[in-house]
């Protein structure tokens, strides 16, 4: 018997060997071309999200972690259509619906994109002033601070130099508010709340608005396309990955805020540092802020490249030239930012919500792209694939409308 088994080990050996190249190999080509669906997930919990679940979790503690948990499902299946786009063409969602339709389409789906992320960018800045002022750092060197380091990341236009920075950075994000979390606790709150007010209805809808925000549909198919790796099978891992993360980063800033007054009745960082002292220890504070300016930042950069590159790609230039056009979206958002306080936040809120309605258009077009056979070949959406993506749309917008209808 010994010797029967001993026959057999050399096979064993080989078939174990084959298996560990195989699985190697397999694990490369996945680290090769991981970044765009993990960035852009993480980039969705940017200032205005974290405004939005820190207000979510004041105002109804733990009530929405259910609807929460549930958008992980749309925003999975919206994003991996994107990243299979990407992964398929080489090609960004500009690029692609100026090939296919025309140029005036192209410009239809990228322009509102680009003129809802100017306001966008007034956020992440407010959100970075936010954070460090809870730090001490004054808001207008905050400000500018920000500002000449995200034109240096940009201006060098290697995306790869960039994303190893986004990737440190949103390990730094996930670090603080875990460790906010920690230094909270949980409380015995029902993660289950529904309610006809008008403020619940109101939160609701600004929540599906931050699920999936415009730019990130154009991120991560021009980013997948932007590194010319990985395969149908790892920028779905990836983008599975990405949004249950997304999604678990909600729930833990609205545990985190739950128990605290409406975060925006607070008109300066001290204030609220002060009150998340008294509710979860001296250093929780230093921890929320580290994580808000790092989300802000990482977003910042997320959204300057899937709106910069959405219309040069529209434009037919090649993505090379997107620099001018973020250029000349950030001005004006460093300006308002500098003029603007933290009392404005309001808008945050109402602009998650119009985030609803823009995202539709460009969705609906490439739901139609990623379900086209003659663009996608074999890796057109079809079947549940398909139907998932529809519904996933039509959930979050119709969610949506019903929400703002119900709260005027």
């Amino acid at each position: 018997m010994f010797h029967a088994r001993a026959q057999k080990s050399p096979e064993c050996d080989a078939s174990l060997t084959d298996s560990i190249s195989t699985l190697h190999a397999n694990f490369a080509r996945f680290a090769a071309s991981f970044g765009p669906a993990w960035l852009v997930m993480i980039a969705d919990v940017d200032a205005a999200s974290i405004i939005t679940a820190a207000e979510t979790g004041a105002m109804f503690h733990y009530g929405l972690i259910w609807l929460l948990l549930l958008l992980t499902v749309p925003l999975f299946f919206i994003q991996e259509a994107s990243g299979r786009i990407g992964v398929v063409t080489h090609k960004g969602l500009g690029e692609i619906i100026r090939e296919n339709y025309t140029a005036n389409i192209a410009l239809f789906a990228t322009l509102p994109m680009a003129l809802t992320d100017i306001l966008t960018y007034v956020t992440e800045y407010l959100g970075i002033a936010i954070g460090l002022g809870i730090l001490g750092v004054p808001p207008l060197l905050s400000v500018l601070l920000a500002y000449v380091v995200h034109v240096l990341v940009v201006y060098r236009r290697k995306y790869s130099a960039a994303e190893k920075l986004m990737l440190g950075i949103s390990v730094v994000m996930l670090l603080s508010y875990v460790g906010s979390l920690i230094m909270r606790g949980t409380m015995n709150y029902s993660p289950f709340y529904i309610s006809g007010d008008p403020r619940f209805l109101f939160l609701v809808a600004a929540n599906v608005g931050a699920v999936i925000m415009p730019f990130m549909i154009f991120y991560q198919a021009s980013a997948t396309a932007e590194k010319k790796a990985g395969s149908v099978w790892s920028s779905r891992l990836e983008t599975l990955g990405g949004a249950i993360v997304s999604e678990a980063l909600m729930v833990i800033i609205v545990m985190v805020s739950s128990g605290l007054d409406p975060i925006l009745n607070f008109t300066s960082p001290g204030e609220l540092s002060r009150a998340l002292s008294t509710v979860a220890g001296q250093y929780a504070p230093v921890l929320f802020g580290i994580g808000l300016a790092a989300a802000a930042f990482l977003a910042l950069m997320a959204i300057s490249f899937g709106s910069a590159w959405g219309v040069v790609e529209a434009m037919g230039w090649r993505r090379t030239r997107a620099f001018p056009v973020y250029f000349l979206e950030s001005i004006p958002a460093v300006l308002l930012a500098l003029v603007l306080t933290a009392n404005l936040l309001n808008a945050i809120l109402t602009l998650m919500v119009v985030f609803v309605f823009v995202l539709l258009g460009p969705a609906v077009i490439m739901g139609k792209i990623a379900s086209d056979k003659r663009m996608m070949g074999e890796s057109a959406s079809k079947g549940l694939w398909k139907y998932a993506y529809w519904l996933s749309l039509a959930s979050v917008v119709g969610l949506g409308i019903v929400s703002v209808a119900s709260a005027l």
